[in-house]
């Protein structure tokens, strides 16, 4: 019997073809050079995807001032002027613990490193970035951390410090900032409180027990075996900004506390 395979897979495959001229080229499909008729198949090799563009150097820009009055226009021309690729602004306080804008400009600082680009943060001036030494120093740290290069566009540390480079004195500086700053207030929280001492002033505002309250205290709690909760609420405080009010419970446990362990003391001494 003839064989008519090759034969009908021919009229098959170039009917379409025969019939509209205009599908050759439309429907040309290249094929590579190892695919041709009756040729062993072989897996071609996979291509791999090339990774995402990245600039050789992303400079990202930060600008901030503290209130809906201050003027910032002036810092982002200046930034913009410098070639940052992205800027992220917000007004804001330096009070606030939380800058969701600063907050994000570090992420992205963190995420273009890992990537493998050079990044630096720029800013108009040193006090953008925070208010005190412990602040400054506690952003240094982070882009320390991940190899983030530092720079400002004015005052006196004007220019751009690398943290493992030359710039590396910048952040030792600010950790020193940091550290004088800490003994500051430090020293003078002692000396506050050595001269209350001396005046003859209690030390962390006014005493809001009294004798008068612990009695009740103690009698609702021996006598009538309420819990804290409910006998605090039994109880007023007579003196000081918080007059007429209920003490709070921890108020009264540490009240209760300090009478009990008074108490053993006394009991434990020897009699004379």
């Amino acid at each position: 019997m003839p064989d008519h395979r090759g034969q009908g897979r021919a009229q098959i495959d170039t009917a379409p073809f025969q019939l509209v001229p205009a599908l050759r080229s439309e429907l040309h499909v290249a094929t590579p050079a190892v695919r041709h008729p009756r040729s062993v198949w072989t897996a071609l090799p996979v291509q791999k995807l090339a990774a995402p563009a990245v600039p050789m150097e992303v400079r990202l820009a930060y600008a901030r001032v503290s209130s809906r009055t201050q003027e910032i226009q002036s810092q982002i021309d200046a930034l913009e002027a410098s070639g940052v690729h992205r800027l992220f602004q917000e007004r804001i306080s330096t009070r606030v613990r939380e800058r969701p804008e600063m907050k994000a400009a570090l992420a992205a600082d963190r995420e273009y490193r890992s990537l493998g680009a050079k990044v630096t943060l720029v800013v108009h001036e040193m006090k953008r970035l925070g208010r005190g030494a412990l602040e400054l120093l506690k952003v240094a740290e982070e882009l320390r951390d991940v190899e983030i290069e530092l720079e400002f566009l004015t005052g006196p540390l004007a220019g751009k410090h690398d943290p493992a480079g030359h710039g590396a004195a910048l952040f030792a500086f600010f950790a020193a900032m940091a550290e004088s700053e800490r003994d500051y207030l430090r020293d003078k929280t002692l000396e506050g409180q050595e001269t209350t001492r001396k005046n003859g002033k209690a030390i962390g505002g006014v005493k809001v027990s009294d004798e008068d309250m612990l009695a009740t205290a103690l009698r609702l709690r021996d006598q009538e075996h309420l819990s804290l909760r409910e006998f605090a609420t039994q109880l007023v405080i007579r003196n000081g900004k918080k007059r007429g009010q209920h003490p709070a419970p921890a108020t009264v446990m540490r009240m209760l506390r300090e009478h009990d362990e008074q108490t053993a003391a006394a009991a434990l001494e020897p009699v004379r």
